[in-house]
């Protein structure tokens, strides 16, 4: 099976990527609650307030409270609400 096209190319001042947008995906935060950090079950980021730490395989992780599946239900929940 043949790769498609290469889109990225190293130029002369070191960059690869010509197309991509500048920036982080996760917003910037002056203070230390505003953060995000990934849940360690589904891998999402959160806002560290909808995240609680739990023992997963004998060391401390950070985990969606309650759950993931309850999480992300509320707050699909309360965007429904809100439009």
């Amino acid at each position: 099976m043949a790769k498609g096209e290469v889109k990225t190319a190293v130029v002369a001042d070191g960059l690869r990527y010509k197309t991509k947008t500048p920036g982080s995906p996760f917003r910037a935060s002056a203070s230390f609650s505003g953060a995000t950090m990934s849940c360690f079950m589904c891998g999402k980021h959160r806002v560290r307030s909808q995240l609680r730490t739990r023992q997963v395989l004998g060391k401390s992780q950070t985990v969606c409270a309650p759950s993931c599946k309850a999480l992300d239900e509320a707050l699909e929940q309360s965007e429904t609400s809100s439009s």
